[in-house]
């Protein structure tokens, strides 16, 4: 028995002095260093250093990038500015439309003042059937002034008599202000000529006395 134990001490021995078992820790080292970094460190390494060639290409591609940025902004605003310079021209050839008569309007406005005046000059008492000559004359004043106001209603043109209106001074022009009875402050109590309105806007001002508080 005790022969058999010195002989199982002596191949323990024997095996642990081997230089096979010695190189054993350096390999299983250098394997678990391998499998700590991964296959992929070394490609890593090879990516970060790039050729000259490569180091070109990069730079060229950033700067093509910006070119191509800086040009789309410049495509976007050259877009923006045709779009405005569009509406505008659109909207000056809309209003040539609707006021490109405004000369001719404001001509004809004194035409239907006239017309007015001398309808108003016409005492209505003496329109009757006993004064043909003078009754066949209102008649046809009369009818010429709604036929003018049809035609300034078909272009757009409408009367702008304010009477009893509170005052605006975008569609009135104030003569004088008085203290008038039986009117509130701030109305009109007296209108001295009619204005008009082309297409909503005042072609001209209705001169207008505007009544105060006494």
């Amino acid at each position: 028995m005790a022969s058999w134990c010195v002989r199982a001490v002596r191949q323990s021995y024997s095996v642990l002095a081997s230089p096979a078992l010695k190189r054993a820790p350096v390999r299983l080292l250098c394997t678990a260093t391998q499998q700590n970094n991964g296959p992929g460190s070394e490609e890593e390494a090879e990516k970060t250093e790039q050729s000259p060639a490569e180091k070109v290409l990069t730079e060229e591609k950033v700067q093509l990038e910006e070119q191509l940025k800086e040009m789309t902004e410049k495509y976007k605003r050259a877009l923006a500015d045709t779009e405005n310079l569009r509406t505008r021209s659109q909207r000056m050839v809309e209003d040539a439309k609707l006021y490109g008569i405004q000369g001719f309007c404001k001509d004809l406005l004194e035409v239907a003042d006239i017309l007015e005046k001398a309808m108003e000059s016409v005492p209505k008492e003496e329109v009757t059937s006993q004064n043909p000559h003078l009754k066949n004359l209102y008649d046809g004043l009369v009818m010429t002034e709604v036929q003018i106001q049809k035609v300034f209603t078909k272009h757009g043109l409408l009367k702008l008599n304010p009477g009893g209106q509170k005052f605006d001074p975008y569609e009135h022009e104030a003569l004088f202000h008085a203290p008038i009875e039986g009117k509130e402050p701030g109305t009109v109590a007296v209108v001295t000529k009619v204005g008009y309105k082309l297409h909503g806007r005042t072609l001209r001002p209705a001169l207008v006395g505007v009544a105060k508080a006494s």
